[in-house]
């Protein structure tokens, strides 16, 4: 079984919907707690007919939680109280009705409006009878949460409380653990300094204008929230884009190049530094502090200077970082990306395609990672699934480069 350690220290709230498989939810209690976690539980009203709230409470060590209006807890607003505090959110055992309510975006239980109000990712552990499994409602419902960014656990296949036998059976409570576990990042990157760039930079011509790129930040705000799952303090340096500052990381907020250049500079003391933003090359070589007005000439020129190299800066220092640039390219991505990396000076580069709806202002990606050594694919999903991959690598490349 994989080794639990990434739970150490986490937050899980336990969502416990309507199964008979929800007698397996107590050990999965036990289990989590033993591997360092704090678990909070939620269950729905149609849980407790088969597992009652006590033995939970008792397990957990904390009250479980059930009813979406219980006017001590709203008066706190504690569903977003708990969704708030979740490190992770996993449902376990997921049923057939709660999978619909989560695709469908209801809040009938305190349960989904919890799902609704987190930022934490989700994992679901299904159970159900194998015809509900098979239904092409269900299949539908799974492809949109999927779509979504939560996991999916299972489920397995086997005999079920129904005398039947196929596919939905709930996955072993140490099943469960172990790929859980799998998806958790370690907190290996404790008391380190990670700095990450996202975004675009916008460079001006006049008050109106300016030349930018299509970058969203998506990926480096991805990136971001990854990184403060490993326990690094993470400061993200971001250019213009309108994403909400992932929990537990430092922002500082940029315009252009020039600007984001200086901002990584004035930072002390790096361990990581992922260049992950979509910084412009060359900026306007004058700005004009008034419009622009259009005029009978039929071709204007802008004549442009190259901004600061961000990673080559950052590479030059004498406590020089770990390494890892990014390369958006439209073609030949193996040979220029490997160009970059040595060109820059990086340990790691990771590499994706654009254009043609890949790559920027989509939810979705794939990567080519190169270092020195070695190469790895991490193919197309969302971005928030190949951020904690790319952490995993980064991660296994910073303590190999450590400890030789």
């Amino acid at each position: 079984m994989t080794e639990q350690t990434s739970l150490a220290g986490k937050k899980i709230v336990l969502g416990v919907s309507g199964s008979i498989a929800a007698y397996k939810a107590a050990d999965l209690v036990r289990l989590c707690t033993k591997a360092g976690a704090e678990v909070k539980v939620v269950m729905t009203q149609a849980a407790s007919e088969f597992i009652t709230p006590l033995t939970m409470q008792t397990l957990s060590g904390n009250p479980v939680a059930m009813t979406l209006l219980d006017a001590d807890e709203e008066a706190a607003m504690g569903h977003i109280k708990l969704a708030r505090w979740a490190d992770w959110v996993l449902i376990a055992p997921a049923s057939a009705n709660t999978i619909a309510g989560l695709a469908q975006g209801r809040t009938e239980n305190l349960l989904s409006a919890l799902c609704l109000a987190t930022t934490a990712p989700i994992a679901l552990a299904p159970a159900m009878n194998n015809k509900m499994w098979t239904n092409k409602a269900t299949q539908a419902n799974l492809a949109v949460i999927a779509e979504r960014g939560m996991h999916l656990l299972g489920p397995a296949s086997g005999d079920q409380a129904c005398g039947e036998q196929g596919e939905g059976r709930l996955l072993e409570p140490e099943q469960i653990l172990a790929e859980l576990s799998q998806l958790v990042l370690p907190p290996k990157l404790a008391k380190k300094r990670l700095v990450i760039t996202a975004g675009p930079t916008h460079e001006p011509i006049d008050p109106i204008r300016f030349i930018g790129n299509r970058s969203s930040g998506k990926m480096g705000f991805s990136m971001a929230t990854a990184a403060a799952e490993t326990g690094a303090e993470v400061i993200l340096v971001a250019g213009p884009v309108h994403l909400a500052t992932p929990p537990g990381v430092t922002r500082i907020d940029v315009e252009t190049a020039s600007q984001m250049h200086e901002a990584v500079e004035k930072i002390e003391s790096i361990d990581i530094f992922i260049g992950c933003a979509a910084v412009a090359d060359y900026r306007p070589q004058q700005y004009h502090d008034k419009k622009i007005k259009k005029t009978a000439e039929k071709q204007r020129e802008i004549s442009l200077i190259e901004n600061p190299d961000i990673l080559a800066g950052v590479s030059q220092r004498k406590q020089k970082p770990f390494m890892v640039g990014f390369a958006a390219e439209t073609d030949n991505i193996t040979d220029y990306a490997k160009e970059k990396m040595v060109r820059k000076q990086l340990d790691m580069i990771a590499a994706n395609q654009v254009g043609k709806g890949l790559g920027f202002a989509v939810d979705t990606n794939a990567l080519q990672v190169f270092w020195h050594q070695g190469d790895a694919v991490l193919p197309p999903a969302l971005k928030s699934h190949l951020a904690r991959e790319l952490m995993r690598l980064i991660i296994e490349r910073y303590d190999a480069k450590n400890s030789a």
